[in-house]
């Protein structure tokens, strides 16, 4: 009798997992030529139980898509007798380049703020790296600076209603990428939560890089990059010369 009871349990435990995540992206590569305007990317996929069927259960889906980090410094400028001028700054050693967010409905009411932070479902929850010493009120201050910056760029989005689910299956989203987007590797993370818990994850890549002649200055620029400085400088030596004679012929 005890082997039946080890089938059951195990079937039992099996049926009890947590279901899985299967993403996709529309495009695994985005390509930067001159003139290029920015890109819509649409991130879908399935969630299913792990039997490859249906998952069944009510569930939310917050995709978050993130560009490579850099480190950055942030300074703010006060007016200082009469003339505005750089005062404080702090910096910030991995702040990602690239960050939107996409969910089915606000994420305040699918998870709390604690698992809003461990996951970074939001832009006030980016995890910034600071460096140094600094005031806890004076961080919260600068990072909340460096996300209106990027955000006015059109480099930091939220969307709390642009994930559409069909049938508790088929989820799809729309991120847009804007012309100033740096190349790299791009990860879009997406999350599958119910009852305030994330039950499964999983991540698709997206490659953005340059191709054509700006491709070719951007290799060129790295591997030589001495020579490239004296080459920009001479340019604009040369351009400033042509210029002048020019106007002193009119």
């Amino acid at each position: 009798m005890r082997a039946p009871f080890v089938l059951f349990a195990a079937f039992f435990l099996m049926g009890q997992r947590d279901a899985i995540l299967v993403p996709a992206v529309s495009q695994d590569e985005v390509q930067v030529r001159q003139g290029f305007t920015g890109t819509e990317l649409l991130l879908y996929g399935a969630i299913l139980d792990p039997r490859g069927q249906r998952g069944g259960a009510e569930y939310d889906i917050v995709v978050v898509l993130k560009g490579p980090t850099e480190p950055i410094t942030i300074r703010e400028k006060d007016r200082i007798a009469g003339v505005w001028m750089n005062a404080q700054s702090s910096d910030f050693r991995s702040a990602p380049s690239f960050f939107a967010v996409a969910a089915s409905r606000p994420v305040e009411e699918i998870v709390d703020e604690r698992t809003a932070a461990i996951y970074e479902l939001g832009t006030e929850f980016i995890q910034l790296s600071p460096t140094g010493q600094i005031d806890p009120e004076e961080q919260a201050r600068f990072a909340a600076g460096l996300v209106d910056l990027r955000h006015r760029l059109g480099l930091y989005n939220e969307d709390m209603s642009g994930v559409t689910i069909n049938e508790q299956v088929l989820y799809q989203a729309r991120i847009q990428l804007p012309s100033n987007v740096i190349t790299g590797e791009y990860t879009a993370e997406t999350f599958a939560i119910s009852d305030g818990r994330v039950i499964a994850s999983a991540i698709a890549e997206v490659e953005v890089r340059k191709v054509g002649f700006e491709r070719l200055v951007e290799v060129f620029s790295q591997r030589f990059a001495l020579l490239y400085g004296l080459l920009a400088v001479g340019l604009s030596v040369s351009m400033g010369w042509i210029a002048g004679r020019l106007f002193a012929m009119v």
